[in-house]
């Protein structure tokens, strides 16, 4: 029968990706595109400008087929994972009415206000790709996160009349409801000649992105959590029950039908920060790292590894965008002297981030019962040695990383060899598929220095700072 293989789609609040998998989770070839800024008209409204969503995944899509080695007719189906969070307003033949609506817009944390009278469907990312690719009007279910009139128990729309009025979002408007691993239709003509894929292959369902993320990291019930390095940094377990009432953990659907992930608090913008201290440091950093052989990111890793645990003291937190329902808030460097270099601020932050985590996990897993024993670590950022070292250090426990760390593609994947039959059920399919490719022991000392430093210091800290902003608040607005 030959080779077959699997596209994997990962569409991220940064870039659109587009893996092509063997049916062993090998990358045979990949495309990127990054999606164009934030288009950023008011205070509070973030939008992803024209159709970018669609045009990034259809630049990663050819990127892909022209890099893949095999023959087209072998690609047997395609996982489409894409932003949770968001909403997307379609006109009647499904075409945008509107700009994507970002998860970082403060509109979507209202229900939804019928003021275009153009808009016909209410939908998700994923729903809107899925409608591109095979012009069915299907989507998942898991990727239904915040102002939704979605039963979670049921994994259906709500039949509750008071629910759907206070979403504002009639039947009629929204999208028929699938569990993940589902065929939600076959890739049309049009979308073939737009992407390179073959014409006619399965598009399957896959769940929230970091669902998806936390199934191509193997993340399965067990005394492990998820650490998600994204733009949007959390915490994950694996649960079997819909916990309603929660107070250090929202219950979210999982990649694995009518299971569900526990997530803890997490960071907004928070790779996205690791970024922005890189540009803003600039050209002194890129000509220090070229004439190394390094790219920034390598450099500032080798220098910051230099650093002591604790970075002498400077502490960061890492609110560089606000929550919605507390908008006074603001990212903090704290405890600056005259040792303090670049390398302290890029490993503070680092630091900041490992700590953060720590704490929500903790919460979370305090209030389960669940005593962990490892966390896997994924997203670009776990590429660095001295960040998975720090985040192994901060837990106190094995901090493992796998070979395919982007695991979203990966997940979408497996999804699409679940739906297609290639392996029997997710047990298999991630133990065929997910693979370690590393573990960082904790260093006893800096897990030491680290647990000090947080139940004596860093905990503490917004506990006094917030007040502090609030004051500013009224006077820098936004």
């Amino acid at each position: 029968m030959g080779k077959k293989y699997l596209i994997g789609v990962d569409g991220g609040s940064q870039s659109s990706k587009v893996v092509i998998f063997d049916l062993e989770g090998n990358i045979i070839c990949e495309g990127r595109q990054e999606l164009r800024p934030m288009h950023l008209p008011a205070p509070g409204v973030a939008e992803h400008p024209d159709d970018d969503l669609w045009d990034s995944l259809v630049a990663a899509s050819r990127q892909a087929m022209e890099r893949f080695p095999g023959n087209k007719s072998d690609i047997i189906g395609l996982g489409l994972c894409t932003i949770r969070c968001c909403r997307v307003l379609l006109k009647e033949d499904g075409s945008l009415a509107a700009p994507v609506i970002s998860w970082m817009d403060l509109r979507l944390s209202r229900p939804y206000e019928h003021t275009n009278p153009e808009v016909k469907y209410v939908t998700t990312t994923t729903g809107y790709m899925t409608h591109r690719l095979t012009g069915e009007f299907n989507d998942t279910a898991a990727n239904y996160e915040g102002q939704w009139p979605i039963d979670k128990d049921t994994w259906q729309w709500s039949k509750d009349e008071a629910v759907i009025k206070q979403y504002n979002i009639p039947r009629e408007m929204l999208f028929n409801l699938l569990p993940p691993a589902r065929i939600a239709g076959y890739l049309t003509e049009e979308a073939a000649a737009a992407t390179g894929f073959p014409a006619g292959i399965p598009v399957v369902t896959t769940a929230n992105d970091k669902a998806v993320e936390a199934l191509g990291a193997g993340l399965l019930p067990g005394k492990t959590a998820l650490i998600s390095l994204g733009t949007y940094i959390t915490g994950m377990v694996h649960g079997h029950k819909n916990i309603k009432e929660a107070t250090h953990f929202f219950t979210n659907l999982a990649s694995v039908p009518y299971q569900y992930l526990y997530e803890s608090g997490g960071i907004r913008r928070g790779m996205w920060t690791v970024s922005w201290i890189k540009d803003l440091l600039g050209d002194e950093v890129a000509l220090k790292a070229k004439a190394r052989g390094l790219t920034p990111e390598d450099y500032l890793n080798e220098i910051a590894a230099a650093v002591p645990a604790g970075s002498d003291g400077l502490m960061t937190v890492l609110e560089w965008l606000a929550p919605p329902e507390k908008p006074y808030k603001r990212g903090l460097m704290i405890g600056f002297d005259a040792r303090h270099t670049a390398a302290h601020i890029f490993r503070s932050i680092l630091e900041g981030i490992a700590l953060t985590m720590k704490n929500h996990v903790a919460a979370m897993c305090a209030e389960l019962g669940l005593p962990l024993e490892r966390i896997i670590v994924s997203g670009g950022g776990s590429n660095g040695d001295l960040f998975m070292q720090i985040f192994a250090d901060v837990f106190g426990l094995p901090a493992c990383r796998n070979v395919v760390n982007s695991s979203a593609g990966l997940g979408s994947a497996i999804c699409a060899a679940l739906a297609l039959g290639v392996y029997d059920d997710y047990r298999e399919a991630v133990a065929r598929m997910v693979r370690v490719r590393d573990v960082f022991q904790p260093n006893g000392a800096n897990h030491a220095l680290y647990r000090r430093m947080n139940e004596e210091v860093y905990r503490h800290i917004t506990r006094y700072t917030d007040e502090v902003l609030k004051k500013a608040h009224p006077i820098f607005g936004q």
